[in-house]
């Protein structure tokens, strides 16, 4: 089954909010889904604390650089779908994960800091090709983003898909609901409601959909 990356060096671009977002929705269709948290904030583990994890959730806390290959092989070989939420920086254990995706996201909010740093994570993509003699799928998802587009993101987004960028589309949009999943754990269907509940849902659904439309084009 898909092995799914969660990758940015800039912290606060919306990681863990993309790799709960997906993994919930993805158990909601009937995956079996293992949530692995490398991120040193262990925001997926603390989420996972509020309230036990949604049917078909596994989460794998504090994995390290030295156990990271041998984890994913062991929960990919079971047919699950593995997220993998990573650190905020560039390091061994990051490149580690990615020699391992099928699917490397880049969530990057609609800024020119997020955009620059944002890059790098693709040139660590490209790197670890090179290393490893085979194409790794990527893709960059925008989050937190408004219902009508900055005049950045839009020039933001037309540069990412002139140098051949995938941009996922419907991006993640900037929805209390996303937040209120850290506050009291479970998924879009079980928190208490937060705005505009139908929105956000029909939001994390298309993303999910768009995601899984990936990974099969890939297998494909």
């Amino acid at each position: 089954m898909p092995v799914i990356v969660v990758a940015s060096p800039k912290g606060g671009a919306g990681k863990s909010t993309t790799a709960v977002v997906l993994g919930t929705e993805m158990a909601h269709a009937g995956a079996e889904v293992v949530l692995l948290d490398c991120d040193p904030n262990r925001s997926i583990s603390l989420w996972a604390e509020r309230r036990p994890p949604p049917p078909r959730i596994t989460v794998q806390s504090d994995v390290s650089e030295a156990e990271i290959v041998r984890t994913i092989k062991r929960y990919d070989a079971d047919g699950r779908v593995v997220i993998v939420d990573l650190e905020g920086v560039a390091s061994r254990l990051v490149s580690r994960a990615i020699s391992q995706a099928d699917l490397v996201l880049t969530p990057m909010r609609a800024t020119t800091l997020d955009a620059t740093i944002g890059i790098r994570a693709l040139s660590l993509v490209a790197e670890e090709e090179e290393a490893l003699g085979r194409p790794i799928r990527q893709a960059v998802v925008f989050t937190m983003t408004r219902a009508v587009k900055s005049k950045q993101h839009t020039a933001i987004e037309a540069s990412l898909l002139g140098q051949g960028v995938d941009v996922v589309q419907p991006p993640l949009m900037e929805r209390s609901a996303f937040s209120a999943l850290f506050e009291f754990g479970g998924d879009l269907r079980s928190i208490p409601a937060q705005g505009r509940m139908e929105a956000a849902i029909g939001n994390a659904a298309l993303f999910a959909a768009e995601i899984y439309k990936r990974l099969v084009e890939k297998a494909a």
